[in-house]
Protein backbone atom coordinates (compact mmCIF):
# COMPACT_ATOMS: atom_id res chain seq x y z
CA UNK A 1 0.00 0.00 0.00
CA UNK A 2 1.36 3.42 -0.97
CA UNK A 3 2.45 5.73 1.82
CA UNK A 4 1.77 9.45 1.54
CA UNK A 5 3.23 12.37 3.46
CA UNK A 6 1.05 15.28 4.50
CA UNK A 7 1.69 18.63 6.17
CA UNK A 8 -0.85 20.54 8.25
CA UNK A 9 -0.27 24.17 9.26
CA UNK A 10 -1.70 25.36 12.58
CA UNK A 11 -1.54 28.39 14.86
CA UNK A 12 1.95 29.09 16.21
CA UNK A 13 2.19 27.72 19.73
CA UNK A 14 -0.43 25.01 19.25
CA UNK A 15 1.61 22.38 17.42
CA UNK A 16 1.38 19.94 20.36
CA UNK A 17 -2.44 19.96 20.20
CA UNK A 18 -2.43 19.16 16.47
CA UNK A 19 0.23 16.49 16.98
CA UNK A 20 -2.01 14.79 19.57
CA UNK A 21 -4.96 14.89 17.17
CA UNK A 22 -2.93 13.27 14.38
CA UNK A 23 -1.65 10.58 16.75
CA UNK A 24 -5.23 9.89 17.83
CA UNK A 25 -6.16 9.32 14.17
CA UNK A 26 -3.43 6.68 14.07
CA UNK A 27 -0.88 8.37 11.82
CA UNK A 28 2.89 8.63 12.21
CA UNK A 29 4.36 12.06 12.96
CA UNK A 30 7.49 12.69 10.88
CA UNK A 31 8.32 16.29 11.81
CA UNK A 32 7.06 19.13 13.98
CA UNK A 33 8.05 22.69 13.11
CA UNK A 34 6.82 26.14 14.07
CA UNK A 35 3.21 26.29 12.94
CA UNK A 36 3.15 22.97 11.07
CA UNK A 37 3.13 19.21 11.62
CA UNK A 38 4.14 16.56 9.06
CA UNK A 39 2.79 13.01 9.12
CA UNK A 40 2.44 9.89 6.97
CA UNK A 41 -0.12 7.20 6.30
CA UNK A 42 -2.13 5.45 3.62
CA UNK A 43 -4.43 7.03 1.05
CA UNK A 44 -7.20 7.48 3.65
CA UNK A 45 -5.14 10.10 5.48
CA UNK A 46 -6.31 12.79 3.08
CA UNK A 47 -10.03 12.30 3.70
CA UNK A 48 -9.80 11.49 7.42
CA UNK A 49 -7.43 14.38 8.25
CA UNK A 50 -9.65 16.86 6.41
CA UNK A 51 -12.76 15.44 8.08
CA UNK A 52 -11.57 15.07 11.69
CA UNK A 53 -8.71 17.47 12.47
CA UNK A 54 -10.13 20.33 14.55
CA UNK A 55 -6.96 22.40 14.92
CA UNK A 56 -5.35 22.14 11.46
CA UNK A 57 -5.71 24.98 8.97
CA UNK A 58 -5.19 22.78 5.90
CA UNK A 59 -4.13 19.32 4.78
CA UNK A 60 -1.30 19.60 2.27
CA UNK A 61 -0.11 16.65 0.16
CA UNK A 62 3.69 16.83 0.07
CA UNK A 63 5.10 16.11 -3.39
CA UNK A 64 8.81 16.98 -3.07
CA UNK A 65 11.59 18.57 -1.05
CA UNK A 66 14.94 19.78 -2.41
CA UNK A 67 17.66 22.38 -1.93
CA UNK A 68 17.78 25.46 -4.17
CA UNK A 69 19.99 28.51 -3.78
CA UNK A 70 19.49 29.88 -7.30
CA UNK A 71 16.47 30.28 -9.57
CA UNK A 72 18.11 27.85 -12.04
CA UNK A 73 18.21 25.20 -9.31
CA UNK A 74 14.61 25.98 -8.40
CA UNK A 75 13.52 25.59 -12.04
CA UNK A 76 15.39 22.33 -12.67
CA UNK A 77 14.37 20.69 -9.41
CA UNK A 78 10.74 21.68 -9.92
CA UNK A 79 10.84 20.34 -13.48
CA UNK A 80 12.24 17.02 -12.19
CA UNK A 81 9.16 16.37 -10.03
CA UNK A 82 6.85 13.76 -11.67
CA UNK A 83 3.94 16.18 -11.91
CA UNK A 84 2.04 13.84 -14.21
CA UNK A 85 1.43 11.61 -11.16
CA UNK A 86 -0.52 14.43 -9.55
CA UNK A 87 -1.89 16.75 -12.25
CA UNK A 88 -3.96 15.49 -15.21
CA UNK A 89 -3.84 16.91 -18.71
CA UNK A 90 -6.74 19.29 -18.10
CA UNK A 91 -5.76 20.19 -14.52
CA UNK A 92 -5.58 23.81 -13.37
CA UNK A 93 -2.34 24.38 -11.48
CA UNK A 94 -0.52 27.35 -9.99
CA UNK A 95 1.61 28.29 -6.99
CA UNK A 96 -1.05 29.77 -4.72
CA UNK A 97 1.37 30.75 -1.96
CA UNK A 98 5.13 30.89 -1.54
CA UNK A 99 6.96 31.65 1.73
CA UNK A 100 10.69 32.10 2.17
CA UNK A 101 12.52 32.22 5.50
CA UNK A 102 16.30 32.64 5.91
CA UNK A 103 16.88 31.67 2.26
CA UNK A 104 18.71 33.10 -0.74
CA UNK A 105 15.53 32.94 -2.83
CA UNK A 106 13.11 35.36 -1.20
CA UNK A 107 10.84 36.91 -3.84
CA UNK A 108 7.43 35.13 -3.67
CA UNK A 109 6.31 36.40 -7.10
CA UNK A 110 9.53 35.20 -8.79
CA UNK A 111 9.32 31.82 -7.02
CA UNK A 112 5.72 31.41 -8.16
CA UNK A 113 6.46 32.39 -11.77
CA UNK A 114 9.56 30.19 -12.18
CA UNK A 115 7.92 27.13 -10.65
CA UNK A 116 4.86 27.49 -12.88
CA UNK A 117 7.12 27.67 -15.98
CA UNK A 118 8.97 24.54 -14.87
CA UNK A 119 5.71 22.65 -14.37
CA UNK A 120 4.40 23.74 -17.78
CA UNK A 121 7.62 22.57 -19.44
CA UNK A 122 7.50 19.18 -17.69
CA UNK A 123 3.82 18.49 -18.27
CA UNK A 124 3.93 19.87 -21.81
CA UNK A 125 6.56 17.30 -22.78
CA UNK A 126 4.72 14.46 -20.99
CA UNK A 127 1.29 15.23 -22.45
CA UNK A 128 2.75 16.44 -25.79
CA UNK A 129 0.86 19.74 -25.71
CA UNK A 130 1.95 23.37 -25.87
CA UNK A 131 -1.20 24.99 -24.51
CA UNK A 132 -2.94 24.01 -21.28
CA UNK A 133 -6.67 24.68 -21.20
CA UNK A 134 -6.71 24.13 -17.41
CA UNK A 135 -10.43 23.43 -17.55
CA UNK A 136 -10.43 20.57 -15.06
CA UNK A 137 -9.92 20.29 -11.29
CA UNK A 138 -7.74 22.75 -9.40
CA UNK A 139 -4.36 21.81 -7.92
CA UNK A 140 -3.06 24.84 -5.98
CA UNK A 141 0.53 24.54 -4.78
CA UNK A 142 1.93 25.81 -1.50
CA UNK A 143 5.68 26.28 -1.32
CA UNK A 144 7.85 26.92 1.70
CA UNK A 145 11.57 27.68 1.50
CA UNK A 146 13.35 27.36 4.83
CA UNK A 147 17.15 27.80 4.91
CA UNK A 148 17.27 27.10 1.15
CA UNK A 149 15.28 23.84 1.43
CA UNK A 150 12.18 23.96 -0.76
CA UNK A 151 9.10 21.99 0.32
CA UNK A 152 6.42 21.64 -2.34
CA UNK A 153 2.85 20.58 -1.49
CA UNK A 154 -0.60 20.57 -3.07
CA UNK A 155 -3.49 21.91 -1.01
CA UNK A 156 -6.16 19.21 -0.63
CA UNK A 157 -8.53 21.27 1.52
CA UNK A 158 -9.43 24.23 -0.68
CA UNK A 159 -11.00 26.67 1.72
CA UNK A 160 -9.20 26.79 5.07
CA UNK A 161 -10.41 24.13 7.50
CA UNK A 162 -11.48 26.79 10.00
CA UNK A 163 -14.43 27.32 7.67
CA UNK A 164 -16.60 24.57 9.10
CA UNK A 165 -19.66 25.85 7.27
CA UNK A 166 -21.71 26.95 10.26
CA UNK A 167 -20.52 30.49 10.94
CA UNK A 168 -22.67 32.59 8.61
CA UNK A 169 -22.74 35.58 10.98
CA UNK A 170 -19.79 36.95 12.92
CA UNK A 171 -19.10 39.53 15.60
CA UNK A 172 -16.30 42.07 15.61
CA UNK A 173 -12.85 40.43 15.92
CA UNK A 174 -14.13 36.83 16.06
CA UNK A 175 -11.82 34.01 17.10
CA UNK A 176 -11.37 31.34 14.41
CA UNK A 177 -12.95 27.94 14.80
CA UNK A 178 -9.60 26.12 14.68
CA UNK A 179 -8.07 28.34 17.37
CA UNK A 180 -11.15 28.04 19.58
CA UNK A 181 -11.07 24.24 19.31
CA UNK A 182 -7.34 24.14 20.10
CA UNK A 183 -7.74 26.31 23.19
CA UNK A 184 -10.60 24.16 24.49
CA UNK A 185 -8.46 21.07 23.92
CA UNK A 186 -5.66 22.65 25.98
CA UNK A 187 -7.95 22.59 29.01
CA UNK A 188 -9.19 19.58 31.02
CA UNK A 189 -12.81 20.38 30.08
CA UNK A 190 -15.00 17.47 29.05
CA UNK A 191 -18.67 17.08 28.13
CA UNK A 192 -19.67 16.32 31.73
CA UNK A 193 -18.47 19.70 33.05
CA UNK A 194 -20.14 23.12 32.80
CA UNK A 195 -18.62 25.51 30.26
CA UNK A 196 -19.46 29.23 30.10
CA UNK A 197 -18.26 31.94 27.73
CA UNK A 198 -19.38 35.36 29.07
CA UNK A 199 -18.02 37.18 25.97
CA UNK A 200 -19.30 34.65 23.45
CA UNK A 201 -19.72 36.95 20.43
CA UNK A 202 -20.96 34.86 17.50
CA UNK A 203 -20.68 31.71 19.62
CA UNK A 204 -17.46 30.08 18.45
CA UNK A 205 -16.22 28.76 21.81
CA UNK A 206 -19.60 27.26 22.86
CA UNK A 207 -20.23 25.79 19.40
CA UNK A 208 -16.76 24.23 19.13
CA UNK A 209 -17.15 22.80 22.65
CA UNK A 210 -20.50 21.27 21.67
CA UNK A 211 -18.96 19.75 18.53
CA UNK A 212 -16.13 18.27 20.62
CA UNK A 213 -18.47 16.97 23.33
CA UNK A 214 -20.86 15.37 20.84
CA UNK A 215 -17.98 13.99 18.71
CA UNK A 216 -19.26 15.81 15.63
CA UNK A 217 -16.52 15.91 13.00
CA UNK A 218 -15.55 19.50 12.10
CA UNK A 219 -15.62 18.72 8.39
CA UNK A 220 -18.98 16.93 8.31
CA UNK A 221 -20.82 19.87 6.70
CA UNK A 222 -18.33 20.90 4.05
CA UNK A 223 -16.55 19.65 0.96
CA UNK A 224 -12.82 19.52 0.18
CA UNK A 225 -10.92 20.38 -2.98
CA UNK A 226 -9.30 16.93 -3.31
CA UNK A 227 -12.73 15.31 -3.65
CA UNK A 228 -12.51 16.37 -7.31
CA UNK A 229 -9.10 14.70 -7.83
CA UNK A 230 -10.29 11.46 -9.36
CA UNK A 231 -6.83 10.86 -10.79
CA UNK A 232 -5.40 10.48 -7.25
CA UNK A 233 -8.22 9.65 -4.83
CA UNK A 234 -11.31 7.51 -5.33
CA UNK A 235 -14.71 8.71 -4.16
CA UNK A 236 -14.85 5.78 -1.74
CA UNK A 237 -12.31 7.32 0.68
CA UNK A 238 -14.52 10.38 1.13
CA UNK A 239 -17.62 8.22 1.54
CA UNK A 240 -15.84 6.13 4.19
CA UNK A 241 -14.72 9.24 6.09
CA UNK A 242 -18.26 10.64 6.17
CA UNK A 243 -19.67 7.29 7.23
CA UNK A 244 -17.11 7.10 10.05
CA UNK A 245 -18.04 10.64 11.12
CA UNK A 246 -21.73 9.73 11.28
CA UNK A 247 -21.01 6.53 13.21
CA UNK A 248 -19.04 8.18 16.04
CA UNK A 249 -21.46 11.08 16.55
CA UNK A 250 -23.20 11.08 19.94
CA UNK A 251 -26.93 11.66 19.63
CA UNK A 252 -29.23 12.97 22.37
CA UNK A 253 -26.28 14.11 24.43
CA UNK A 254 -26.91 16.36 27.44
CA UNK A 255 -24.32 19.09 28.06
CA UNK A 256 -24.28 22.30 30.08
CA UNK A 257 -22.72 24.86 27.73
CA UNK A 258 -23.63 28.54 28.03
CA UNK A 259 -22.79 31.63 26.03
CA UNK A 260 -23.48 35.22 27.10
CA UNK A 261 -22.93 38.58 25.48
CA UNK A 262 -24.14 42.10 26.22
CA UNK A 263 -25.22 42.60 22.57
CA UNK A 264 -28.68 41.17 21.81
CA UNK A 265 -28.07 41.07 18.03
CA UNK A 266 -24.84 39.14 18.51
CA UNK A 267 -26.66 36.59 20.68
CA UNK A 268 -29.19 36.14 17.85
CA UNK A 269 -26.28 35.51 15.47
CA UNK A 270 -24.75 32.99 17.88
CA UNK A 271 -28.03 31.08 18.09
CA UNK A 272 -28.27 31.00 14.31
CA UNK A 273 -24.69 29.76 13.95
CA UNK A 274 -25.40 27.01 16.52
CA UNK A 275 -28.45 26.04 14.48
CA UNK A 276 -26.32 25.78 11.32
CA UNK A 277 -23.82 23.64 13.26
CA UNK A 278 -26.58 21.31 14.46
CA UNK A 279 -25.85 21.98 18.15
CA UNK A 280 -28.51 24.57 19.05
CA UNK A 281 -30.10 22.21 21.59
CA UNK A 282 -26.78 21.72 23.37
CA UNK A 283 -26.09 25.41 24.16
CA UNK A 284 -27.94 28.06 26.15
CA UNK A 285 -27.32 31.56 24.73
CA UNK A 286 -28.53 34.65 26.58
CA UNK A 287 -28.02 38.40 26.53
CA UNK A 288 -26.31 39.11 29.85
CA UNK A 289 -23.63 41.53 31.07
CA UNK A 290 -20.53 40.24 32.81
CA UNK A 291 -21.71 41.69 36.14
CA UNK A 292 -24.62 39.23 36.22
CA UNK A 293 -22.51 36.11 35.78
CA UNK A 294 -22.96 33.78 38.75
CA UNK A 295 -23.57 30.12 39.50
CA UNK A 296 -24.29 27.93 42.48
CA UNK A 297 -22.68 24.96 40.73
CA UNK A 298 -19.07 23.98 41.35
CA UNK A 299 -16.09 22.94 39.23
CA UNK A 300 -17.21 24.75 36.09
CA UNK A 301 -15.08 26.17 33.29
CA UNK A 302 -14.92 29.61 31.73
CA UNK A 303 -13.18 29.79 28.35
CA UNK A 304 -13.40 33.20 26.75
CA UNK A 305 -11.98 35.85 24.45
CA UNK A 306 -12.76 39.23 26.09
CA UNK A 307 -12.19 42.58 24.33
CA UNK A 308 -8.58 43.76 24.27
CA UNK A 309 -8.84 47.22 22.79
CA UNK A 310 -7.89 47.20 19.15
CA UNK A 311 -8.93 50.86 18.95
CA UNK A 312 -7.26 53.57 21.02
CA UNK A 313 -10.51 54.78 22.61
CA UNK A 314 -11.38 51.20 23.65
CA UNK A 315 -8.05 50.76 25.44
CA UNK A 316 -8.99 53.28 28.12
CA UNK A 317 -11.77 50.99 29.37
CA UNK A 318 -9.58 47.88 29.62
CA UNK A 319 -8.19 48.30 33.18
CA UNK A 320 -11.71 48.53 34.63
CA UNK A 321 -12.98 45.66 32.46
CA UNK A 322 -10.19 43.28 33.45
CA UNK A 323 -10.54 44.28 37.11
CA UNK A 324 -14.21 43.28 36.83
CA UNK A 325 -13.23 40.03 35.11
CA UNK A 326 -10.96 39.21 38.05
CA UNK A 327 -13.70 39.97 40.59
CA UNK A 328 -16.53 38.12 38.81
CA UNK A 329 -14.51 35.06 37.83
CA UNK A 330 -12.86 34.92 41.25
CA UNK A 331 -16.26 34.82 42.96
CA UNK A 332 -17.10 31.52 41.25
CA UNK A 333 -15.90 29.13 43.90
CA UNK A 334 -13.85 26.19 42.58
CA UNK A 335 -14.16 27.21 38.91
CA UNK A 336 -11.32 27.22 36.36
CA UNK A 337 -11.05 30.05 33.89
CA UNK A 338 -9.09 30.42 30.68
CA UNK A 339 -8.70 33.77 28.94
CA UNK A 340 -7.14 34.51 25.54
CA UNK A 341 -6.31 38.19 25.06
CA UNK A 342 -3.88 40.49 23.35
CA UNK A 343 -4.00 42.87 26.32
CA UNK A 344 -0.55 42.70 27.90
CA UNK A 345 -1.66 44.10 31.28
CA UNK A 346 -4.53 41.61 31.65
CA UNK A 347 -2.94 39.64 34.49
CA UNK A 348 -2.09 42.82 36.39
CA UNK A 349 -5.68 44.12 36.34
CA UNK A 350 -7.26 40.70 36.93
CA UNK A 351 -5.31 40.87 40.15
CA UNK A 352 -4.10 37.30 40.18
CA UNK A 353 -1.20 35.52 38.54
CA UNK A 354 -2.23 32.75 36.15
CA UNK A 355 -1.13 29.18 36.83
CA UNK A 356 0.05 29.02 33.23
CA UNK A 357 0.48 31.59 30.49
CA UNK A 358 0.94 30.41 26.91
CA UNK A 359 1.95 32.77 24.10
CA UNK A 360 -0.10 32.12 20.95
CA UNK A 361 -0.10 33.93 17.62
CA UNK A 362 -3.61 34.64 16.34
CA UNK A 363 -2.60 35.38 12.76
CA UNK A 364 0.11 38.02 13.16
CA UNK A 365 -1.23 39.18 16.53
CA UNK A 366 0.57 38.04 19.66
CA UNK A 367 -1.93 36.91 22.28
CA UNK A 368 -1.72 35.28 25.70
CA UNK A 369 -3.71 32.32 26.97
CA UNK A 370 -3.99 32.81 30.72
CA UNK A 371 -4.91 29.61 32.53
CA UNK A 372 -6.37 29.86 36.03
CA UNK A 373 -6.94 26.33 37.26
CA UNK A 374 -9.45 25.55 39.97
CA UNK A 375 -9.48 22.38 42.08
CA UNK A 376 -10.42 19.06 40.58
CA UNK A 377 -13.85 17.74 41.52
CA UNK A 378 -13.82 14.83 43.99
CA UNK A 379 -13.87 11.39 42.48
CA UNK A 380 -17.24 9.77 42.37
CA UNK A 381 -17.51 6.88 44.79
CA UNK A 382 -18.08 3.55 43.02
CA UNK A 383 -21.56 2.16 43.36
CA UNK A 384 -22.05 -1.50 44.07
CA UNK A 385 -25.07 -3.51 43.03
Amino acid sequence: MNKYEFISPCHFGLEAVLKREINDLGYEITHVDNGRVSYTGDINVCSRANMFLRTAERVLLKVASFKAETFDELFENTKAIPWEEFIPKDGRFWVAKANSINSKLFSPSDIQSIMKKAMVERLGSIYNIKWFEESGSSYPLRVTIMKDVVTVSIDTSGESLHRRGYRKLTSKAPITETLAAALIMLTPWNKDRILVDPFCGSGTFPIEAALIGAKIAPGIQRSFLAETWNNIFSNSIWDKAREEARDIMLNNIDMNIQGYDIDEEIIKAARQNARFAGVENMIHFQQKPLSQLSSSKKYGFIITNPPYGERLEEQKALPALYKQIGEVFGSLDSWSYYIITGYEDAEKHIGKKANKNRKIYNGMMKTYFYQYMGPKPPRKKPTFQ
